[in-house]
């Protein structure tokens, strides 16, 4: 009886997977299409050959590369540094239990649901004058503040439940507040530090609208803002367009698939405690 009740959600979950994974299909099919294959046969036919002429030419037009090392560099820059001051954060507020805890922790949760919109004159204002304006450097500390207010929340839960009497002893040996950090609540925190890396990253790689504000000049521009100033020149046929949705979600997929094992690690880990 209980193999035969796990068959509607073996069935349940297979059609779900196949709803996601189909859109991502088609695109990879009608971007190796040529035009007139395309428009002969419809978008949901098969390829009849490996046309990578719109990948080539849509890699050229917007200096592809040069995108993709911007996006792995702020995405990156800001998984990193987002990941490091949600830990210093948590630490202080979950174990440290510093004064006014619970108002530190409902501002970083008002944090969370700031609209970028609402965001986006004051950063500029002050990106202007700090001289970072157009550098990749003041989207780097955007996204490592926004990122680092929902890791700090997240952290300062779990580490408010952290065993005292594991710190307690270490202090008892002669550890001191950046030994107990670095020895015990980061080795003991790691899977989920590791969850919230991925999560920033590809978050980050996903962004579209303060990149667009802040990135004005074609050498910095990340993959999303490419994507979205290029369809809006209307300047891409079907095939090419599929060809630039392929090129740009493939290394976020990538980076998922490659870090798949840290992720179910960390949640795994969470619903053990």
């Amino acid at each position: 009886m209980t193999a035969l009740r796990r068959y509607p959600v073996l069935v349940a979950l297979a059609v779900g997977a196949l709803f996601m994974v189909l859109p991502f299909a088609l695109v990879v099919l009608n971007a190796v299409k040529s035009p007139a294959d395309y428009s002969a046969h419809g978008p949901l036919s098969l390829p009849r050959g490996l046309h990578l002429d719109g990948l080539r030419d849509f890699w050229q037009r917007v200096d592809f590369g040069r995108k993709l090392l911007n996006s792995v560099l702020i995405s990156g820059s800001a998984a990193i540094g987002a990941a490091v001051l949600s830990v210093l954060n948590a630490y202080a507020i979950g174990i440290g239990r510093i004064r006014g805890r619970a108002w530190v922790l409902a501002f970083f949760v008002l944090a969370n649901t700031l609209p970028q919109e609402a965001l986006v004159y004051p950063l500029y204002h002050l990106s202007k004058q700090a001289g970072l304006y157009d550098t990749r450097l003041s989207v780097i500390i955007v996204f490592t503040v926004i990122q680092a207010a929902f890791g700090t929340y997240l952290l300062s839960s779990v580490l408010g439940r952290f065993p005292r009497e594991i710190i307690e002893a270490a202090r008892i040996d002669g550890a001191g507040r950046w030994q107990v950090l670095w020895r015990i609540v980061i080795p003991v925190s790691r899977p989920t530090i590791g969850v919230l890396l991925v999560f920033f990253f590809v978050w980050t790689w996903n962004e579209f609208l303060l990149p667009l504000v802040m990135l004005i000049s074609n050498d910095n521009q990340t993959v999303s803002v490419a994507l979205g100033v290029l369809q809006g020149q209307r300047l891409m046929d079907a095939t090419m367009t599929n060809a630039a949705a392929l090129l740009g979600v493939l290394p976020a997929v990538v980076f998922f698939l490659v870090f798949q094992r840290t992720l179910t690690r960390g949640i795994a880990v969470g619903a053990v405690k």
